[in-house]
């Protein structure tokens, strides 16, 4: 059967789940070249096998709210691939989540983690719960619920789930002290715990510094760097804030930061004093608006970022935020770099449109690859009881990143997708990780 065989039966088998269609249809499109160098990977089905996860778990989650009243919600746990490592995934809670939302960040997380070089298998999971809206006692109740009927399915050297969206440090210990207290372990079974007690410093920054340090390579790789660069950052949550201070540390200036209520816009920049303050706004849940009363700067209700000139865009809210007529944006604004700190939240035609107008694109399995990668130190440091320092981790992530960035560029190179200077990241990127993946699909026959 070929990829575009195995596509077909893809959207007529899942045709109920677009999100999941897209990313397969995503490094479907890219791998070919190396598809066809080797053989091995056709004859053993290798791409047919990876787009199907090894299990799906479904499961209802019980709790009770403050009033006493008896809710019901969906958890789910995809686990896709472990030919590398453990399945390692972020959980999500958010009405949005669904099988498709999942399936589709589980094939992604396949290929982010292979690219990162470290030992670890794709999957993800989560929950229907909005916490929005919710008390700390409603959420706490809800964590222990989720995690009561979870734990069946995750141990150390299985699957280790992280945070995601909706699921910060907060919910990470409820759901961790609720493990303990069923298994009588205490062990690394998720990441994104407090520092004293099994966390690593500078998960919280990983993923949006992870995704400055990708753009940076890519500057350097066309003789330019982020200084005096006005730059585009959509969401306002971890990885927005702190890709908004890399930024500002590496000479750039953020100007933009927004929510589901609408855009801020500071044409003098997010400084670190503003940064800090929109942190703290966030913390406590009052609304962005609010800066425009303290800091000045405009506020855009219902509208989006990308309206304003600017050299680099940073979409880091959710998938699919970023459409073809955004896109259209980017290009007439003057914009020659887009990182995804989401995950895929550009739609497959905002993705043509910029390709097409030879903006440079770095794809979120590359570009956001740093809070799975300082996870995975997170693992490493938790099975031989030790900590690293903040500075440490910072230069392992640096490292990471960079090594993310060279293969992927090396491989668009190799398989005829640079043009004239041009680097097809998106190919590079799902080649590198889709080879890593298949190889040792290869090596262990037809058993994974």
């Amino acid at each position: 059967m070929s990829i575009s065989q195995a596509i077909e039966k893809i959207e007529a088998r899942y045709a109920h789940q677009p999100e999941f269609i897209q990313a397969v249809k995503e490094v479907a499109i890219t791998i070919q070249p190396l598809y066809d160098a080797h053989p091995e990977y056709s004859a053993l089905k290798v791409f047919e096998r990876l787009v199907e996860p090894d299990r799906v778990f479904g499961f209802r989650v019980n709790w009770e709210d403050d009033k006493g009243d008896v809710q019901v919600n969906r958890g789910w746990r995809v686990q896709f691939c472990n030919a590398l490592g453990p399945y390692k995934g972020g959980l999500r809670f958010h009405p949005t989540v669904n099988q498709s939302v999942l399936k589709f960040l589980g094939f992604e997380q396949i290929f982010k983690n292979a690219l990162t070089g470290l030992p670890i298998g794709g999957g993800k999971g989560g929950s229907d719960f909005d916490p929005k809206g919710k008390t700390d006692s409603e959420i706490r109740r809800f964590c222990y619920a989720f995690m009561r009927e979870l734990h069946h399915y995750v141990s150390k050297d299985m699957d280790v789930p992280a945070g995601d969206i909706g699921v910060g440090g907060r919910e990470v210990s409820y759901m961790f002290a609720m493990y303990k207290n069923l298994t009588r372990e205490s062990t690394g079974v998720i990441t994104g715990k407090g520092v004293g007690f099994g966390g690593s410093l500078m998960r919280t920054e990983a993923t949006g510094y992870g995704a400055v340090y990708f753009l940076e390579n890519m500057l350097l790789a066309q003789n330019d760097t982020l200084k005096g660069k006005k730059v585009l950052i959509s969401g306002a949550g971890n990885v927005s804030l702190h890709a908004a201070e890399k930024v500002n540390a590496l000479g750039g200036m953020a100007i933009t930061v927004s929510d589901s209520q609408g855009t801020l816009y500071d044409e003098k920049g997010l400084n670190q004093e503003k940064i800090d303050w929109l942190k703290k706004q966030k913390q406590q849940n009052k609304p962005l608006a609010d800066y425009v009363d303290v800091h000045g700067g405009e506020w855009l209700a219902k509208q989006k970022p990308w309206q304003f000139k600017a050299d680099i865009a940073i979409p880091c809210a959710t998938q699919n935020e970023v459409n073809e007529a955004d896109a259209k944006l980017f290009v007439e604004n003057g914009v020659k770099y887009v990182v995804e700190g989401a995950n895929m939240p550009l739609t497959a035609e905002a993705i043509d449109h910029i390709r097409l107008h030879r903006v440079h694109y770095a794809p979120g399995k590359a570009a956001n690859a740093g809070g799975v990668a300082v996870s995975a130190l997170e693992m490493s440091q938790n099975s031989v009881r030790q900590y690293q320092t903040f500075e440490q981790v910072d230069e392992r992530l640096k490292g990471i990143m960079k090594d993310i960035h060279d293969s992927a560029a090396n491989a668009s190179e190799q398989y005829g997708q640079t043009d004239n200077g041009y680097v097809d990241y998106m190919a590079g990127a799902n080649m590198v990780g889709f080879k890593r993946v298949a190889d040792a699909l290869v090596a262990f026959g037809i058993l994974n």
